[in-house]
């Protein structure tokens, strides 16, 4: 008997990369994913990830139906009962705790992607709670937004690699991390593009770069004030640009006398010759471009402004928003914004200023989201992103108010497409919390170590499962569809319908009863109906051309590139880059080093696992069976480690292990190692919790406030004390 077939064109979101995919079904049953030659921003390419869609849509350990605790929390002891009833008795428990503590005691983290985050934000807007959180927030994707919206009013976003002269890869792997920008980029240096390469290891992509450069970890600040020392000091700048569209240049100039090549060297470890050359070949090359990376957001102290020196860096080179370097692009013109369907203003001014972590990282807050929203609109912008992207709590300060109910007590949390078991600083705490909460809800594909810890868990649609509108969060204008390949599988309901029946019950309006319904009111500006996009249209690129700024300005306080940051000083911040030594290292606390002797850096991506992802997947997990650390053979020859024993890596906060890579590609002093690491194969129940406590880094990394980026909360990730040894 013939086998009926059909195409549907979708959108895998297993990481931000949204690639363009073909689905192939089978008398009803997924058989295959391929990539989408029509996709503009993918081409035809997927990775394994994608490829394993089916695996992962079909397998055994999906969650499939809502699920109970009738044990002890973390005991492992579930009853199936209906979505009505877990949906009724949510709602109920959190009733009760947001009249008796007020809404702001219930608390939302949701994960990087596979979720519509904005109708999570409308969820908490509606119920009058201020604090989402997240690992991504404050180490990713969102600092980055704030932190280059207040120099030059938008994120930059999309590196134009297609036409780049020269290319900068700093402290970022796309051969692992972007797949999309690696083959874009192999293409440039193919004809003759130069690849500039900033990273502790010698990387895929290092091993491409016509330079690299191999700072200390968490240097960068210093060493992107030494590339501007000499770009300034040698008149290799843009100055035109730099006369006509920025502010603060002066004052620039003279703070980053103090970072002479010397000097820089002293501080990161980089030959003096090298930050010189590798500094004119940016300069001087056109049009070059930086790689979007997510590494600055993760230096502690420093993140904020080693965000900022590179946005400065593209500015005074001229390289912004001009074909061939960094692009910053405006929302949809015409596409109904997220911010809208966010609702923000129901939240209160009153209920605003409760968002925990907001009195201290203050740029990381709804007042400068509001500064951000009101320029951007001043240029013309309907509006700017989804604020469930750059305001969130910090989360080190939610962990904190869950337990001393300072300053005020955080009662329930719900817990969507995440998994802060794993994916958070300081488990240790982040399990205490946890296990403190009146109320722990989770949405998940499936039972992870965060999980096994709640009292409700309901199973979660994937991308093969649901419709997905691609809007890039309100940070550039183009549009995608990705269709719903197949209804979902036994009781799987996507993120959507989790908040609005939630939301329902408690008295909340949604006037869009499907995500269809909701994508047909974001585009009937457009003249589509969401049936008529996805089949008809599928792709909108609305605008076209570079230099914007020339007919609108920047969204800035003074319409120009902000070097010198109005915002920040108008905050009580340095307005000016500057590097700090972080909080902990060989510098700053030499008493420890003598402790923890050697380096640690964790955050590398690595496929084909995305974050705390896929270790449940064969096929995928065949392919990296176990949680790597790379150290230098010489290093494990010091302390008889050999390729392919099981190590301990510890540091003040405790001890994880992984397999050795004994590497020469990394420094003698320092230590990298894998982080999303769990065992799904391992028991649910505590002790044990999927292996959380086995080879997780995130046991060793510190979220002190005090450690802490001042002005958005960032933890340290990449340059911590550490000692190891053979397990």
């Amino acid at each position: 008997m013939s086998k009926k077939e059909v195409i549907k064109k979708s959108i895998c979101f297993f990481c931000p990369s949204s690639c363009g995919v073909l689905v192939k079904i089978e008398d009803g049953r997924v058989v295959s994913v391929d990539g989408d030659p029509g996709s503009p921003g993918s081409q035809g390419f997927i990775c394994e990830r994608s490829k394993a869609a089916p695996e992962h849509l079909y397998h055994k350990d999906r969650l499939n139906y809502p699920q109970k605790r009738v044990g002890e929390r973390g005991e492992g002891k579930w009853k199936r009962i209906s979505w009505e009833q877990g949906m009724d008795e949510v709602a109920e428990k959190l009733e009760e705790i947001k009249s008796k503590n007020g809404p702001e005691a219930i608390a939302l983290s949701n994960g990087t992607y596979r979720t519509v985050k904005y109708v999570g934000r409308r969820f908490m807007n509606l119920l009058g709670s201020p604090n989402i959180l997240a690992a991504g927030t404050q180490v990713c994707f969102c600092n980055v937004a704030v932190i280059e919206s207040i120099t030059y009013g938008r994120m930059q976003y999309i590196s134009d690699y297609d036409n780049a002269q020269c290319i900068v890869e700093w402290a970022a792997n796309p051969a692992h991390a972007w797949p999309q920008s690696w083959v874009r980029i192999i293409r440039a240096k193919r004809r003759g593009a130069k690849l500039i390469v900033v990273d502790p290891r010698f990387t895929e992509t290092a091993a491409r770069a016509d330079i690299w450069l191999q700072p200390r970890p968490g240097t960068d600040t210093a060493l992107l004030m030494g590339w501007m020392n000499v770009i300034i000091n040698e008149d290799l700048y843009d100055r035109d640009f730099v006369e006509k569209w920025t502010v603060g240049f002066k004052e620039l100039k003279e703070r980053v006398q103090k970072y002479s090549p010397e000097k820089v060297a002293e501080i990161t470890e980089v030959p003096s010759d090298k930050i010189r050359e590798s500094a004119r070949i940016y300069a001087t090359t056109k049009p070059a471009c930086f790689g979007w990376g997510v590494t600055f957001d993760q230096l502690g102290r420093n993140s904020t402004q080693a965000v900022r020196a590179r946005a400065i860096l593209r500015a005074i080179t001229g390289n912004l928003d001009i074909k061939g370097g960094n692009l910053v692009t405006g929302p949809h013109p015409t596409l109904i914004p997220e911010a809208e369907i966010e609702e923000n203003e129901r939240l209160s001014p009153e209920q605003r200023k409760k968002q925990l972590g907001a009195d201290r990282f203050k740029l990381y807050t709804w007042d400068t989201y509001d500064r951000i929203t009101q320029y951007a609109k001043k240029i013309g912008y309907r509006g700017t992103y989804a604020s469930a992207y750059v305001v969130k709590c910090n989360a080190p300060a939610t962990w904190r108010a869950i337990l001393t109910g300072k300053p005020y007590p955080v009662r329930a949390m719900m817990t969507v497409a995440s998994n802060p078991m794993i994916t958070n600083a300081n488990i240790k705490m982040v399990y205490e919390a946890i296990k403190k909460l009146d109320l722990y809800v989770v949405s998940d594909y499936w039972m992870t170590p965060s999980a096994g810890l709640a009292d409700y868990v309901f199973p979660a649609a994937g991308w093969i499962e649901r419709p997905w509108l691609e809007t890039h969060w309100g940070v550039f204008p183009n549009v995608e569809a990705g269709e719903r390949a197949i209804e979902p599988l036994e009781e799987r309901r996507t993120d959507f319908q989790f908040y609005r029946e939630l939301g329902i019950r408690l008295g909340q309006v949604w006037p869009w009863k499907t995500m269809e319904e909701l994508y047909d009111y974001q585009l009937k500006p457009m003249g589509y109906t969401w049936e008529e996009f996805v089949s008809k249209v599928r792709y909108d690129d609305p605008l076209a051309g570079y230099k914007r700024y020339e007919r609108s300005g920047f969204a800035t306080p003074s319409g120009k590139v902000e070097i010198y940051s109005s915002i920040l000083e108008e905050l009580g911040y340095d307005p000016l880059p500057e590097y700090e030594e972080p909080a902990e290292s060989v510098v700053s606390t030499p008493e420890l080093a003598r402790e923890y002797p050697l380096t640690l850096i964790t955050g590398g991506r690595f496929r084909p696992m995305f974050h705390s992802e896929h270790r449940q997947i064969e096929s995928l997990r065949r392919m990296h069976p176990d949680p790597i650390v790379q150290i230098n053979p010489e290093l494990g020859l010091e302390y008889g480690i050999a390729d392919g024993d099981w190590m301990w890596i510890e540091t003040r906060l405790g001890r994880t292990k992984a397999k050795a890579k004994l590497y020469p590609g990394i420094d003698l002093k320092v230590v990298h190692a894998e982080h999303g690491w769990w065992f799904p194969e391992m028991p649910e129940e505590e002790p044990c919790l999927h292996g959380a406590w086995e080879s997780n880094v995130n046991i060793l990394t510190d979220d002190d406030l005090e450690k802490c980026d001042p002005m958005v909360g960032g933890w340290q990730l990449r340059h911590l004390l550490c000692r190891v040894y053979k397990a």
